[in-house]
């Protein structure tokens, strides 16, 4: 599919399926296209017929000039009118188009593997949703307004022209289309041109993504000769392809006016030639209306070599875009999926294996058992597998071969939604979208009423900073950009769990990022939280999971040892390694 959306002819195709909705309103635009050509070229014979009117004579005729100036005023007004709405339902169907494509490409986001989110630079994908979207807008909307104007001129223009005189005009009709087939032979070479000039864009913002993203890295790490000079390298990729991309398209339309410019020189040569000869049946004010009509004739070649610029930058961009689109979902629920509504908490995983790269095993053969309410902590060295398997337990990654059941129910055949919404997560990585914090509270339970989200708050130990921002609880905050802490906006992730309280929890270095002394407060919290719930909790510090029911060793994706904390540190294994190895003195 990949390759299908490399080829311009078939871009083009898929997006006429993209226009085909609003066919109506493309053919009231080709109405009103016809009607602004028919009047763009009426005017010519009226100019000619006030030429004849003046020219050779002492005294102007006013009773015959006046009725073709009046005219004439008329046809300029209908022309303007009916190219204004020509223009307004174009931009209609492009934005509307426009508008069709991204959100396929941006709901494609949700149906998308994370698998292929986490192989693919963010930048890029931005890139594609974003600048290539606006590619497609300005060069549909360029074509749309050039290109039916264009060909209703070209047809027009011959009709008018081979009633003037027929011999010139031949002359134009066989010359002209000379532009257009150089203007072809460069369009074809330029698609693939654009194709990298859009793939070079994405990797530039891919970068900038990844260097503003955590700007305070970068700096502290003295990176920023080194992002300049990789910045560099993809700002000089993107210059060689933008510049052979603009410089093979440029060739076009110098070109195209060349050869429309011999054709101009040889109307007025032969339509000279013909007045004088041709004893009153060819007038001035024919040659007038005709050089006209050649220089209206040739312009649309002259634009429509634009057009195509425009165009093979839309659809070497669009391409990108459908890349995306087409990219193979998420394997979907099936129909007779199970809706989880109650769980008892219990997990069973059953010889399960997992890797993300088949040639790097990862979890092998692994087998665990909770049972309802348990607090599990799962401990390891950093690699073992500890957040793949709560990965697995989402499902946000299928397993290549075993079973993970909940409350006995194979996760494989509940819907994706119902089984996540049974559990609670508070990550390492805050994320908090662009809202207030009330509303941040409330991600996971819209419908919560303002106690609720206070007494949340308050379990979070969060309420005593919010009431101290400007506007407390109103107060828009973003993941990105906001005053607060990473502590804070760890502490407001939490309370957007204590506000949900599903009945399993999954806790990955939730405290990561607080203070010893609020760290300890905010246990007490999860303890009581976590009272009568299925609990997974991942620490390297050892010294939070002290109470857990059942503490799971994990080393190279295998369980290793497996028990509470007391016991695991009699037995003097590897658990006690880990543990005194965070209290040892060097």
């Amino acid at each position: 599919m990949a390759d299908k959306n490399k080829n311009s002819a078939g871009v083009l195709r898929r997006l006429m399926r993209y226009a085909s909705p609003y066919v109506p309103m493309f053919i009231l635009s080709m109405v009103f296209a016809v009607i602004t050509v028919a009047t763009t070229l009426y005017a010519p014979i009226l100019i000619g017929r006030a030429v004849d009117v003046m020219i050779g004579r002492d005294n102007v005729d006013l009773d015959k000039l006046t009725p073709i100036v009046i005219e004439l005023v008329v046809v300029v007004a209908v022309t303007a009118l009916s190219q204004w709405l020509m223009s307004l339902l174009t931009n209609k169907i492009t934005f509307n188009v426009v508008r069709d494509i991204r959100n396929d490409a941006f709901c494609k986001l949700d149906r998308l593997p994370l698998s292929h989110i986490d192989s693919h630079p963010h930048g890029d994908i931005i890139s594609r949703i974003i600048t290539d979207i606006d590619q497609i807008s300005d060069g549909l909307l360029m074509g749309f307004a050039q290109l039916f104007t264009g060909i209703c001129t070209i047809f027009g223009t011959i009709i008018f022209m081979l009633r003037i005189n027929l011999k010139i005009s031949l002359i134009v009709i066989l010359l002209t289309p000379l532009s257009l087939f150089v203007a072809r032979f460069i369009a074809k070479n330029t698609f693939m041109l654009f194709h990298k000039q859009s793939e070079a864009r994405g990797e530039m913002t891919s970068l900038v993504e990844e260097v503003t993203g955590d700007l305070k890295t970068v700096q502290a790490f003295g990176y920023e000769e080194e992002a300049e000079e990789r910045f560099e390298v993809y700002n000089k990729r993107l210059q060689q392809v933008g510049v052979k991309a603009i410089f093979f398209s440029s060739l076009t339309n110098p070109c195209t006016r060349f050869v429309n410019g011999l054709v101009y020189t040889s109307v007025g040569i032969f339509g000279a030639l013909a007045v004088m000869n041709g004893a009153g049946t060819f007038t001035v004010g024919n040659l007038s209306s005709f050089l006209t009509y050649a220089n209206q004739y040739t312009k649309p070649f002259n634009e429509i070599s634009g057009v195509i610029t425009e165009l093979q930058s839309a659809l070497a961009s669009a391409g990108r875009v459908f890349d995306l689109i087409d990219e193979k979902e998420e394997i979907p629920d099936s129909k007779d999926a199970v809706v989880l509504s109650e769980v008892d908490g219990s997990v069973e995983a059953r010889h399960v294996y997992f890797s993300y790269d088949p040639k790097v095993k990862l979890i092998e053969d692994f087998d665990l058992h909770v049972r309802p309410g348990e607090r599990t902590a799962i401990v390891g060295p950093t690699g073992c597998g500890k957040t793949t398997m709560i990965n697995l337990l989402m499902r946000f990654y299928d397993t290549d071969s075993g079973e993970i059941r909940v409350s006995g129910t194979p996760i494989k055949d509940c819907t994706r939604s119902s089984m996540r919404s049974m559990y609670g997560m508070v990550l390492q990585e805050t994320w908090l979208k662009t809202a207030t914090i009330r509303d941040n509270i409330r991600y996971g339970k819209p419908d919560a009423t303002e106690d609720e989200v206070i007494k949340a708050a308050k379990s979070a130990h969060c309420h005593g900073f919010i009431k101290r921002l400007p506007k407390g609880y109103d107060t828009v905050i973003s993941d990105a950009f906001s005053t607060l802490s990473q502590g804070q906006k760890q502490l407001l992730c939490i309370a957007r769990v204590m506000l949900s309280l599903p009945p399993m929890l999954i806790l990955d270095e939730a405290t990561s990022s607080i203070d010893t002394r609020t760290e300890l407060i905010v246990q007490r919290a999860f303890a009581k939280m976590m009272e009568g719930r299925t609990s997974f909790i991942i620490a390297h510090r050892l010294s939070t999971i002290k109470e857990a029911d059942n503490i799971i060793v994990m080393r190279s994706g295998h369980i290793v040892e497996q028990g509470t904390h007391d016991s695991l540190m009699e037995k003097g294994g590897f658990y006690s390694e880990l543990y005194n190895s965070q209290f040892a003195v060097e």
